[in-house]
C-alpha cells in the first residue's frame, strides 16, 4: 500500500488527503493546531475551482452548500457605476461557499484510510535521493512514499526546499466577517447585496449566502464582505477595528453601510495580505521512490484580487491525484511540477496587476483606474478572471 504524509490540514491538505485516501493510499495529516477549525468566512469558488472539486469527486456536497454569485458590477464610493452588473452564464458563474460548511464537506471526505493528527509542527524535511522522504517536529518523524506540503504561506517545508522563495507583504490588509442570516440587514428590493466599490486604496466586495436551509444556499446562510485597505494590519481590537471601518467606508452606497452597521466585533477577521516573490523554481522535489511536493499558498500564495488562492489549491489536489493513478511516482512529481508551475506563474502574474489597479491611489492614478474600468472593462476584469477560470481537470 502507498502511503502519504500531508502536512497541514487547511482546505487544500483536507481536499489533496481524502483524494488520496479514496484512491487506496494510506495518509497521515499532521496540523500544527490542536484542533483544526476554519475561519468563520466564507470564499468564493470559480469556475476552475469548481471543476477541481467536482474531479476530486466532491461535487455533490459541493452542490448542497454553494450559492452562486451573479455578476454585482463596480462602482465608485458616489455610487456611479465604473462597470455595470452583466449576465453571467450559469458554466462561467462563480459560487460563494461559507467556510464552515465547505470544511465540512471535506473532512466527510476524508475516509477511514486518513489519520489524523494535530499539535504537530514539521521543522525538518528529507528529501534525498536513494532515502524516502521524511518530515519531523523534533519529536518524532514521519516517512512515506510521498510528502505533499501544504502548510501554507509560512511552509517550513518550502523554506527548508525552495529558500529563494520569500514572504513579503502585499501592503494591504483584509477584513472578512458573514453575517448570520438573522442578522442581515432588510435592504430595498432594488439595492440587492453583490458586486464591488472601488475607492483610493480602498475596496468592499459584499456576496449573499443565501437564508438558512433554502435550496442550494449554504446551510448557514448570511452575508459575507470583504473589505481591503492600503497598510499594514492595525493592531487594535476588533471592536475598535470595526469603527474605524465604519470610519472609511461613511458614505459608500448601500449595503456598504448597512454590512459593517450590522457586523458584530466577534464576526470581524483581520488578515495581512503576503504573497511569495518569487515562487519556487519548482513545486515537486524527487527523493528515493517517491518525492515531495508544494501545493496551496506554500507554492503560490497570492494577493486575493482574483478569488483564486483556494481554487488553485483545488487544482493542486486534483492534478495530483489525477497523476498519481495514471503514473508511477517518481514520474508523478515530475509531472505536478511540469503543470502546476507554470499555470500558477500565470496566474500570480495577472493578479498582481489587477492589484497594482484595484489598489490606486492619487488623483491622477485614480483618474486613470475609472478610465480603464470604464473603458475596457471586458478585457481587464472580466478578461483575467475567465482567463484564470479556464483550468480543466487533467483527462
Amino acid at each position: 500500500m502507498r502511503t502519504a504524509v500531508v502536512v497541514g490540514a487547511g482546505i487544500g491538505g483536507l481536499a489533496v488527503a481524502g483524494a488520496l485516501a479514496r484512491s487506496g493510499w494510506q495518509v497521515t495529516l499532521l496540523e500544527r493546531a490542536d484542533r483544526v477549525r476554519p475561519d468563520p468566512t466564507a470564499v468564493v469558488l470559480w469556475p476552475n475551482g469548481v471543476r477541481a472539486l467536482r474531479a476530486l469527486d466532491l461535487g455533490a456536497g459541493l452542490d448542497a452548500i454553494a450559492t452562486p454569485l451573479p455578476d454585482g458590477g463596480v462602482r465608485r464610493p458616489d455610487g456611479q457605476w465604473l462597470v455595470q452588473p452583466r449576465p453571467t452564464p450559469a458554466d462561467r458563474m462563480p459560487v460563494v461557499v461559507h467556510r464552515e460548511d465547505l470544511h465540512d464537506a471535506l473532512i466527510a471526505g476524508l475516509g477511514e484510510r486518513v489519520e489524523l493528527r494535530t499539535g504537530v509542527s514539521v521543522r525538518t524535511v528529507r528529501a534525498e535521493p536513494g532515502q524516502r522522504p521524511s518530515v519531523g517536529d523534533g519529536r518524532q518523524r514521519f516517512e512515506a512514499d510521498l510528502i505533499v506540503a501544504a502548510d501554507g504561506t509560512d511552509s517550513e517545508i518550502r523554506r527548508q526546499l525552495a529558500p529563494e522563495s520569500r514572504v513579503v507583504s502585499s501592503g494591504c490588509a483584509a477584513w472578512r466577517a458573514v453575517i448570520p442570516w438573522y442578522r442581515a440587514p432588510r435592504l430595498p428590493a432594488d439595492q440587492p447585496v453583490g458586486g464591488e466599490t472601488l475607492g483610493a486604496g480602498y475596496r468592499f466586495v459584499a456576496a449573499s449566502l443565501g437564508e438558512r436551509g433554502s435550496s442550494g444556499a449554504s446551510s448557514r446562510g448570511g452575508i459575507y464582505w470583504v473589505a481591503t485597505a492600503a497598510g499594514a494590519p492595525r493592531p487594535e481590537p476588533p471592536e475598535t477595528q470595526l469603527t474605524l471601518l465604519r470610519r472609511w467606508y461613511a458614505g459608500w452606497p448601500t449595503p456598504v453601510g448597512e454590512l459593517l452597521d450590522a457586523t458584530d466585533p466577534a464576526d470581524l477577521v483581520q488578515q495581512e495580505i503576503r504573497e511569495l516573490r518569487p515562487l519556487p523554481r519548482s513545486y515537486g522535489f524527487p527523493a528515493g521512490p517517491g518525492g515531495v511536493v508544494l501545493l496551496g499558498d506554500a507554492a503560490h500564495a497570492m494577493p486575493p484580487h482574483l478569488g483564486q488562492g483556494a481554487c488553485l489549491a483545488f487544482e493542486d489536489a486534483a492534478t495530483l491525484a489525477s497523476l498519481l493513478r495514471e503514473s508511477r511516482l517518481p514520474d508523478a512529481v515530475a509531472a505536478y511540477d511540469r503543470l502546476r508551475r507554470p499555470r500558477a506563474a500565470t496566474v500570480v502574474r495577472q493578479t498582481r496587476r489587477m492589484s497594482a489597479v484595484l489598489q490606486a491611489r492619487g488623483r491622477l492614478a485614480l483618474r486613470a483606474r475609472d478610465a480603464a474600468l470604464g473603458a475596457i472593462s471586458p478585457r481587464l476584469l472580466s478578461g483575467a478572471a475567465a482567463s484564470a477560470a479556464q483550468w480543466r481537470p487533467p483527462s
